[in-house]
């Protein structure tokens, strides 16, 4: 089945838009309209990110008012990607964990105007929150968004202890109430000695689905994506939290800025900047399971041969319609060299992972 790019009318008033772009950094909605296939909803945006509000072409997060759900959702996020020269290596990324099976947000490129001024490809990303579960048919539970770098599952950042447990999270559904449940997490994590973290860390965590998702960032290289850039989603019938990927633009051997990241710079093991990522690390029982989870992946879905029909569909899909993007048009050239760029970042990482897990016990 081809992969088709549809077109999203944005329409705001004169004034609503002056408000929209008076202050980048306001969080504040503004109402607009939103065209889809046909059906006018009513809407409320603004820009989301942080850095990437600085770009030309900046990315928008969407309620819906009335209708108050679209595709079954309640609020979308239009990812501008300014900075990935393949526009793709978010979806390639969120595809990538799904077949892991690690739970992740669904994603689809559209092109968007705004009051009839074509702005280009963007990437619609699902938000996680109840509609997400729902969705799943999974039960209902709380969600934060780890939001900056102090959700690195520690007391402390950059030796310093931090004003509060919750820091750096932003909880996303669910109850206030709910916060005691991450506090005792945090709390598990930060105070129960290395000899009993085995059993009592898994009572809280799903260690093989957390495995399995250090093993699509570690293979995916997002080094951003350790202490922030993620979601956990506290799952009431098992008690136990699932983390979900977030924001995966910086991927594929590429940086937040696009440049070229060496395919050894995250190590096999995640960044220990995670407290959690660098405890499950020193328990063997643990340590072992995310090598034969790892070596699975390098050998079955973490291949250039795997991922070939993947990117290749992506860029070609694309390509007509950055053709045509007023940001993007004029790197084609850039474009173009992508999929193969992506290749050859998997067969050096790969390479790179296989032999440090020669001596990885």
């Amino acid at each position: 089945m081809s992969y088709s790019i549809p077109s999203y009318a944005l329409i705001l008033k004169d004034t609503d838009l002056k408000d929209l772009r008076g202050d980048l950094w306001n969080d504040e909605p503004v109402p607009a309209n939103l065209q889809i296939d046909g059906v006018t909803y009513d809407i409320d945006i603004a820009y989301r990110g942080s850095y990437t509000r600085k770009f030309r072409k900046r990315s928008y997060r969407i309620e819906f008012i009335e209708p108050k759900v679209f595709s079954e959702a309640r609020e979308i996020h239009l990812n501008a990607e300014y900075k990935d020269p393949s526009l793709f290596r978010s979806k390639l990324s969120f595809d990538f964990f799904n077949d892991l099976g690690v739970l992740s947000p669904e994603s689809q490129h559209i092109n968007l105007t705004r009051n009839g001024s074509l702005k280009g490809v963007y990437l619609q990303l699902e938000s996680v929150d109840e509609f997400f579960l729902k969705k799943r048919g999974l039960p209902s539970g709380p969600i934060y968004y780890a939001v900056n770098n102090d959700a690195n599952f520690s007391l402390m950042r950059d030796e310093k202890m931090k004003e509060t447990l919750l820091s750096g999270y932003q909880r996303a559904f669910g109850k206030p109430s709910d916060d005691d449940i991450l506090l005792e997490l945090i709390n598990k994590i930060n105070t129960v000695s290395l000899s009993n973290f085995s059993s009592e860390i898994s009572h809280s965590i799903n260690i093989n689905s957390f495995l399995r998702w250090l093993a699509g960032a570690v293979c995916t290289m997002n080094n951003d994506g350790f202490t922030h850039n993620y979601a956990l989603y506290h799952n009431s019938e098992t008690g136990l939290f699932e983390i979900i990927p977030w924001d995966y633009d910086a991927t594929w051997g590429r940086k937040v800025d696009g440049g070229i990241m060496k395919c050894n710079f995250v190590p096999l093991e995640g960044k220990k900047s995670n407290h959690l990522c660098y405890l499950l690390m020193r328990v063997p029982e643990f340590r072992k399971l995310y090598r034969n989870i790892l070596e699975e992946v390098l050998e079955t879905k973490f291949t250039a041969d795997y991922m070939e029909n993947k990117v290749v569909s992506l860029h070609k899909a694309l390509r007509p319609h950055i053709l045509l993007d007023p940001y993007k048009k004029s790197q084609m050239d850039k474009f173009d060299c992508e999929p193969e760029f992506i290749f050859q970042f998997i067969r050096d990482r790969s390479n790179f992972l296989k032999d440090q897990l020669v001596s990885f016990y």
